[in-house]
């Protein structure tokens, strides 16, 4: 992969006004695609497989007068005789229900349908559109918006006919959906251009990553909203994409420019200083982007079709974020030249505060983890106060129509007359269904928790009950649920009672009941996918038990203070008037998942960064303590500085008024800022400290079972160290190094080289078929070594191991049909007839490694270009060495002729 990303960094850098441009001119053929279509933002959330959704089916179906959206008009009298009013209220009921779209407005002096209060100066009329204005799962925009707009036109009517009277509208009826940013969430690029300029000194190397970031965002953003004309996608979904991918995009174009200019600083050319950044933190950068991209996609485990979008929106927006740091960054880097190339002194400077503060911690380890542990234990205990629910409008924010409206009903009537309940029951199999409507509403009445039966009637056919409770309490607490799973416990008693069928409950109120519970039940496996996920990938990269394991220790710890700072604030209300909360009590259900998704992916973005600068200290000195220490100092300054501008960037959108927004962007800021200050730059280097070397001990079996994945760069070194010798000895087709095969005390091959040029003959003799098979295996990487070096092609394994595998193939009989893409080909103890073979073979050109035992007879017109023997079962004088001539339009490897000591095999000691 490194090798890849190196081609990638080089050619970016070299084409940067290209690249540049092509991501302007996706910008713009984007921002044409919702100029056309125009946003197509969802706001409610919906839900499938649920008993209220299809009890909306079924009210659709057979009620349609009432399956639209249900507006509450709220009318008050100033001098607290409401009745002294009536005709012109009556008359305003009579205009209400007169506009196209809406199925009917309640009298509210009717004995059936009464709402005066009980002081007189109040009236609650239910104006109910038809679902041709919309429904809770769809919603016809244009329609909905010229009724509401004719309806507050009746208002105003009203109140201009009577001045003593105020009309206040609930406005769900054409809610107008759009994007709550505003200028105070640039707070937090102006935190990040802050931290960016203290860390490289430069304005210009500062501004690369602001500038990048943007790109990215903004391809993220106009996407997310051209396919939301062809899925649902909630409003706040863009708010949450552009908070995570304005964060990382600046991050992940903080780690490559911080390692161009370490390039830089050594003189290495511009456009090669790039290649080599993306090469090595590009790799780091892609693996990390892929872990946040995981997490985000994981969102779909709760099987809630809203969420699922807004995970992959999400992840959409970061995987923009990586493709931009990935080929925009090195293409700036390669406009800007040497001028971002870092003063003298400046790293050395930088580093001293880190060395003293990992000296302190790898000094009193066991004092830095019961610390950590304490602080982020305490900051815990608030969780408590979480409570997970469907916000309704008493939420928003005050001063809004839908904020005013709501507690102004709620201080009049109580806070369940904002929150209805519908119940519904088939009535085919009864005789007077007004009686059975009746007498169901008698006893749903007596139930604890509700206030009123607003309304109990049979459709027109009287084949359906429909029948509107109003609890006592709002939709987002848990009285409200507790009713709803009252009634559904009771539903087959009713049933046997009645003689009804399908009773069922409904309504927005229960659908936000049914989101939340879902939500809640998904929030284990979810942690078990996110704990598991963190594990493995964590293994994967690091080949060790202990990292993973501290690492999700670590995940967990932060993800309880980020969740905790939820709970004091949104459950028991410190700091609620201070960071402007509108409501304190209930937070969004989904806000766990988001949280848990992100959270875990920016965590293992620090647990890479900074672990893997100590595994290359651990592979390069083995010494556990310095590994820790050279690790930390060498990444802590540009980790710091991502991990304070993550912080101020969600920070800056704490200010945010969507009522979502703001307590998902509280857990991210207090979570990421534990995660990377506490856990990864404290608790971490001391479990690392106390383990020793065991914090990099893994099984060999399981070593050989996990895939490589390259993060280090280790890549580049292979592929860097392959060029230079190139140039010094020509083009090679195989190249094998102090090659090792074992397995515990068990040796297959010890110390074996060999070179072969294109279309060179190559002979590897061993009795020990194991051995032989071994090499097989590992040239056509099918099998790792444990120690060496080989290269296929220009591909320096384990990078290209898909390539190298289809450019390599065996041959087991003579007539095999070979692919055109196999330039190596391996044949075991050729026999009689594949001997011809190989001689076609070779003069094709292709390159064939023979194999088999040391006694193997080589048809004496056959000349090999490169021989080992297995010196395990040999005596040194056995080893064989002599160029001959290659196929036309080949040459030989200069070292060939003249470096003997380079084909060899040593003796098992």
């Amino acid at each position: 992969m490194s090798a890849l990303l190196l081609r990638i960094g080089r050619w970016c850098a070299r084409h940067g006004g290209w690249v540049l441009a092509a991501w302007c001119a996706i910008v713009a053929l984007l921002a044409g695609g919702v100029a056309a279509l125009g946003m197509n933002l969802s706001s409610s959330f919906t839900i499938t497989g649920t008993e209220s959704m299809d009890g909306l089916d079924v009210l659709s179906e057979r009620l349609p007068q009432a399956a639209g959206t249900s507006e509450r008009v709220l009318i008050t009298t100033d001098d607290g005789d409401i009745n002294a009013h009536q005709a012109a209220i009556e008359q305003f009921v009579a205009d209400a229900g007169a506009i196209s779209g809406i199925s009917h407005a309640s009298d509210p002096f009717a004995d059936s349908t009464n709402t005066v209060s009980d002081h007189g100066a109040h009236v609650l009329i239910q104006v109910q559109a038809d679902n041709s204005v919309g429904t809770l799962t769809k919603t016809n925009a244009d329609k909905a918006a010229r009724v509401a707009e004719e309806l507050q036109s009746a208002a105003s009517t009203l109140e201009e006919a009577d001045s003593a009277l105020t009309v206040q509208i609930a406005g769900n009826i054409g809610f107008d959906v759009g994007i709550e940013l505003s200028a105070t969430e640039g707070v937090g690029i102006i935190i990040a251009a802050i931290v960016l300029l203290l860390t490289f000194g430069s304005v210009l190397a500062a501004g690369v990553p602001i500038l990048t970031a943007l790109i990215g965002v903004a391809v993220g953003m106009l996407g997310i909203l051209v396919a939301a004309a062809f899925t649902d996608i909630t409003s706040v979904t863009p708010v949450l994409a552009v908070m995570i991918g304005l964060a990382v995009g600046i991050d992940y174009a903080l780690f490559i420019i911080s390692r161009a200019r370490e390039y830089l600083a050594k003189g290495i050319a511009p456009d090669e200083a790039a290649g080599r950044a993306v090469a090595t933190a590009g790799s780091a950068v892609s693996f990390a982007g892929i872990t946040v991209i995981i997490a985000l996609c994981g969102l779909s485990v709760a099987g809630i079709p809203f969420l699922t979008a807004m995970g992959i929106s999400s992840a959409f927006m970061v995987a923009m974020a990586v493709c931009v740091a990935l080929t925009a960054v090195p293409a700036t880097l390669g406009l800007l030249g040497q001028r971002i190339t870092p003063r003298n002194g400046r790293a050395e400077r930088a580093g001293r505060f880190s060395r003293r503060w990992i000296n302190t911690v790898t000094h009193y380890p066991v004092i830095a983890i019961l610390a950590v542990v304490a602080v982020l234990g305490t900051l815990t205990v608030p969780i408590s106060g979480v409570y997970l629910a469907i916000t309704d409008s008493g939420f928003q924010r005050e001063g809004t129509q839908r904020r005013d409206a709501y507690d102004a009903i709620a201080q009049a009537y109580g806070d369940g007359y904002n929150s209805p309940i519908i119940v519904l029951a088939d009535l085919l199999q009864t005789d007077d269904p007004i009686s059975v409507v009746s007498d169901l509403a008698d006893d749903l009445a007596d139930l604890d928790g509700v206030a009123d039966v607003a309304l109990a009637t049979p459709n027109q056919d009287g084949s359906l009950a429909f029948i509107e409770i109003i609890p006592k309490h709002s939709q987002s607490s848990p009285e409200a649920t507790a009713l709803v799973k009252d009634i559904r416990s009771r539903a087959p008693d009713f049933e046997s009672e009645y003689g009804i069928n399908d009773l069922m409950v409904t309504g927005t109120t229960a659908v936000a009941i049914d989101i939340s519970t879902q939500l809640n039940a998904a929030l284990l496996p979810f942690g078990i996918v996110v704990v598991g996920l963190s594990l493995i990938l964590l293994m994967i990269v690091f080949r060790s038990i202990a990292v993973p394991v501290t690492a999700t220790i670590g995940y967990v710890l932060s993800l309880g203070a980020g969740m905790g700072a939820v709970g004091a604030i949104f459950g028991w209300g410190w700091l609620a008037d201070l960071l402007a909360v509108s409501k304190v009590g209930a937070v969004i259900c989904f806000l766990p998942v988001i949280v848990m998704g992100v959270l875990f992916g920016l965590a293992m973005d620090y647990e890479v960064f900074l672990v893997s600068r100590m595994r290359e200290e651990w592979i390069r000195s083995h010494d556990a303590q310095r590994a820790v220490i050279r690790g930390f100092v060498g990444s802590a300054q540009v980790v710091s500085a991502a991990a304070i501008i993550m912080t101020g960037v969600f920070a800056a959108f704490v200010s945010n008024q969507n009522v979502y927004v703001k307590p998902i962007a509280t857990a991210l800021t207090v979570g990421i800022f534990c995660d990377a200050f506490l856990v990864r730059m404290t608790l971490i280097p001391a479990l690392m400290t106390l383990l020793g070397p065991k914090a990099w001990w893994l099984p060999g079996w399981l070593d050989r079972l996990l895939p490589v994945v390259d993060v280090e760069g280790e890549g580049l070194a292979r592929a860097l160290e392959h060029a230079d010798w190139v140039s010094e000895h020509g083009v090679s087709e195989l190249r094998v190094e102090r090659l090792v095969v074992s397995e515990g005390n068990d040796v297959a091959i010890d110390d074996l080289s060999i070179v072969l040029a294109p279309g060179e003959l190559g002979l590897f003799c061993s009795d020990d078929t194991v051995a032989r098979a071994a090499l097989a295996a590992v040239v056509s990487a099918r099998l790792r070594p444990t120690e060496g070096r080989v290269v296929v092609g220009d591909h320096a394994l384990p990078d290209g191991t898909s390539a190298v595998q289809g450019m390599t193939s065996s041959l087991r009989n003579w007539d095999d049909a070979l692919s055109p893409t196999a330039r190596i080909v391996i044949v075991d103890n050729p026999g009689t007839r594949r001997w011809q073979r190989i001689r076609e073979l070779h003069e094709e050109g292709r390159t064939v490694l023979v194999t088999g035992p040391v006694d193997l007879a080589v048809p004496s017109d056959l000349s090999f270009d490169a021989r080992a023997t297995n010196q395990r079962e040999a005596p040194t004088d056995a080893l064989q060495v002599r160029t001959a001539p290659t196929s036309p339009g080949t040459a030989s490897p200069k070292h060939l002729a003249t470096d003997s000591d380079s084909i060899t095999t040593r003796g098992q000691q």
